[in-house]
């Protein structure tokens, strides 16, 4: 749904990792420069020399478990809204929206991107794993 909702076309593809602090502090590390657990990184496959060797594969979304489980406790959510949220976020990124490198005016067009789905996904009852 969320893939549809941001006009992808049929049969794009992503992968998503669910790991732990440790191993995702390492990612951030070696890709960022950032030496700390994070909640979710994007590695786009859309973007550099072999961007157009297969355009149906938008890249690799990694989810921190811990972070996202300390991060759903402080916000009074299930952890499983929280891991479909970072997935959300997760996709923003892998289809072109930022909110760090990009400006204020990128950052509030991905926060009502966020807002706009997110919705769509609570009324189809899409935000809790079962």
């Amino acid at each position: 749904m969320i893939l549809n909702a941001l006009g992808c076309p049929e049969g794009t593809e992503l992968s998503v990792n669910i790991i732990g602090d440790r191993k995702i502090r390492i990612l951030n590390r070696e890709y960022l420069g950032k030496d700390r657990p994070t909640n979710v990184i994007s590695f786009s496959l859309q973007e550099g020399e072999c961007g157009l060797i297969n355009t149906t594969a938008l890249g690799d979304i990694v989810i921190s478990a811990d972070t996202s489980a300390r991060e759903a406790e402080e916000a009074g959510l299930t952890s499983s809204e929280r891991l479909i949220f970072l997935l959300l976020h997760g996709i923003l990124h892998l289809t072109g929206h930022d909110h760090e490198r990009s400006g204020e005016a990128e950052a509030h067009r991905m926060e009502l991107k966020e807002k706009e789905i997110w919705k769509l996904l609570q009324d189809a009852g899409l935000t809790k794993l079962t």
